[in-house]
């Protein structure tokens, strides 16, 4: 059998519990408050992020390993024998991407495959689930890689956002600033097109939002993979129970995972923001 593990970056924003079940290794990213950085998931969690952001009266930055640091965190693998696949966060909106790839240059051809996931968050997170799912089917690790890369462009993302100033200020998303000065009640529903994020639907208030983040799953009902669907949010356990909720009474989900956004996503979305995630077949 083909020894092959996967691996991801922490905006993969999976629990520990999903990670430990589906055997995954994460590598943690830089959250910055002026000097001071952070590993995500290491020294830092989403809660104290907020603390510091209301203490310091800044936003984070974020930043991505270098990649001197990801070959070192592949190469613990390759050292115990395994092949590795590595799943990214979208090419489009870190360095990650180009930083793991430059690493995995430098070993013997097919030991380390990077995957640009095209997603973010438990976007993420799904293609590595499923590539663990084929990993474990005892698939090679160019096999694992290419299905991995055949799921990417399914992955439906979309979140609703609490408030604007993250995304605002963080200039990863486009057409953000087209409204960023009108009615505060408008909560954007930002999605991955491409593998970069932009400006979906502008709904008024957040019962309306909910609305249609739920409908846009729904219309998709007999397309949906059924296998893995993500509610993950920035400290909104309140309207992810509801989601949760809602999504069983509508829908055949065979794991319906709840998930908290790690620091890195959070540095860029904001607090209160959720959002659902899954798979289509085509």
């Amino acid at each position: 059998m083909n020894k092959v593990i996967i691996t991801t970056d922490s905006t993969c924003d999976l629990s520990d519990e999903l990670l430990e079940k589906y055997s995954i290794k994460v590598i943690p990213l830089y959250v910055m408050f002026g000097e001071e950085s952070y590993l995500d998931r290491v020294n830092i969690t989403t809660e104290k992020l907020y603390e510091l952001v209301e203490e310091k009266g800044i936003l984070p930055k974020t930043a991505t390993q270098p990649s001197e640091v990801y070959y070192e965190f592949f190469k613990q693998f390759i050292d115990e024998g395994y092949s590795v696949v590595h799943v990214s966060i979208s090419a489009k909106l870190s360095g990650s991407y180009q930083q793991s790839y430059l690493a995995s240059q430098r070993f013997e051809e097919g030991q380390v495959h990077v995957v640009d996931s095209m997603s973010l968050s438990s976007g993420v997170g799904l293609v590595a689930m499923k590539a663990s799912q084929f990993a474990k089917m005892g698939l090679s690790a160019e096999e694992v890689a290419e299905k991995a890369r055949e799921i990417a462009p399914r992955v439906q993302t979309a979140f609703v956002i609490d408030t604007m100033e993250y995304l605002y200020k963080g200039g990863r998303c486009s057409g953000i600033a087209n409204f960023i000065g009108t009615l505060l009640k408008i909560k954007p529903i930002i999605h991955m097109k491409d593998g970069a994020m932009e400006v979906g639907e502008k709904p008024l208030g957040r019962k309306k939002a909910y609305e249609l983040l739920l409908n846009k799953i729904y219309r998709d009902k007999d397309n949906l993979d059924p296998e893995f669907v993500m509610v993950t949010h920035s400290l909104n356990f309140e309207t992810a129970e509801y989601l949760k909720a809602e999504l069983r009474k509508n829908l055949e989900i065979e794991n319906l995972y709840e998930t908290v956004a790690g620091c890195t996503i959070s540095s860029h979305c904001g607090k209160g923001t959720i959002g659902i995630l899954y798979i289509t077949k085509e």
